[in-house]
């Protein structure tokens, strides 16, 4: 059975943390209470599924044909 990587699982929680959208409350502090604007202009990274990939390592093993 394989076993699971880790370093590869605690490296994407981290990413996952550092493009959490921003409290409403926040939103209105920074920009005032007229602006509509979305919580996520707020957060320093961007990230898009399609265009910016997080390029994790994969997990390798040794062979088992090797010994």
């Amino acid at each position: 059975m394989a076993t699971k990587n880790p370093v590869k699982k605690t490296t994407l929680a981290k990413h996952g943390r550092r493009t959490k959208w921003a409290p409403i409350w926040a939103v209105i502090k920074r920009f005032g209470k007229g602006k509509r604007i979305h919580p996520a202009a707020m957060t320093r990274i961007k990230r898009n599924w399609r265009r910016r990939k997080l390029h994790v390592k994969p997990y390798i093993r040794r062979k088992s044909h090797m010994g």
